[in-house]
């Protein structure tokens, strides 16, 4: 059977993810995010479930250096409404937990919660994993913040339900893989473009990078940016983009683009989610 890798262990976020989107596939659970984007690279498994931003929590900050170096490329985006739960060992009680455990990620986007109640935070290597701690430590006074699947998997007590700070949490995944395809445009469906680039040394240079694409009127959904081997004045930006390479006015904005870059990498060109049209409207 054809595989699908993600970053955690069973009954983690990404691993729900992947049965959402690809239900055929098997999940293989990763160690590190380098270890999902090399199985992936290496043919180990077809595809790669890649957690990139969270509604409350903002950006997954590893990701972003892994994905310029990588050969994977983006075929595909999902987003995922993320409910956690506290969960703790048989028998255990809210009152009696004093610590909670789970990825940097899950504590974050729960962080009211914990501090409303006096509950110290614990982070683990991921939400699954926190659940596995906690059975393993054997101790009541410790809980886990892990999606309800977790619960299940390591035999857990769900102490309180639905604890993120907002209703409107949200994860979007983006799904890579090492076979690059160009989708054809078609007709009415909305596309998005994903690139990492960087400046020329030169005065103004973003400025002049990002002039195309407005007097294009190209829409420019993410621009990020991050330092390079650590230096201070080495800095490489992550872009997404409404439109498909195929469409003249993308076309344009690229090249001159390009004549204000040393270096221009395309990661992937990929549907847009329903999610995004139904985000716009909420604001």
């Amino acid at each position: 059977m054809s595989k699908i890798a993600f970053q955690g262990e069973l009954g983690a976020n990404s691993h729900i993810a992947c049965h959402e989107v690809y239900p055929d596939l098997e999940p293989m659970p990763c160690p590190t995010f380098e270890d999902v984007f090399q199985a992936a690279a290496s043919g180990e498994a077809q595809l790669a479930m890649i957690p990139v931003e969270n509604s409350i929590a903002g950006r997954v900050a590893d990701i972003h250096h892994l994905l310029p170096t990588s050969p994977l490329q983006i075929i595909a985006e999902h987003f995922m409404p993320i409910r956690f739960q506290l969960m703790g060992l048989k028998g255990s009680s809210l009152q009696q937990i004093k610590a909670a455990h789970s990825h940097i990620m899950g504590l974050g986007q729960c962080r009211n919660f914990l501090r409303a109640r006096g509950i110290l935070a614990r982070t683990s290597s991921d939400t699954a994993g926190a659940a596995r701690e906690v059975r393993d430590l054997g101790d009541p006074t410790q809980a886990a913040i892990a999606p309800r699947l977790a619960a299940e998997v390591y035999g857990l007590d769900i102490l309180a339900e639905n604890i993120e700070d907002a209703a409107h949490n949200t994860t979007r995944f983006v799904i890579m893989s090492r076979e690059a395809s160009m989708p054809d445009r078609g007709d009415g469906k909305g596309w998005v473009t994903a690139f990492v680039f960087r400046v020329r040394n030169v005065p103004s240079a973003l400025y002049k990078a990002m002039g195309g694409f407005a007097t294009n009127g190209v829409n420019m959904t993410k621009l990020e940016s991050y330092q390079i081997g650590g230096s201070f004045s080495a800095t490489q930006f992550y872009a997404e983009v409404e439109g498909h390479p195929d469409d003249a006015p993308l076309q344009r904005a690229l090249e001159e683009l390009g004549f204000f870059s040393t270096q221009v990498r395309h990661l992937g060109v990929f549907a847009a989610h329903p999610y995004r049209t139904r985000a716009a409207s909420f604001g």
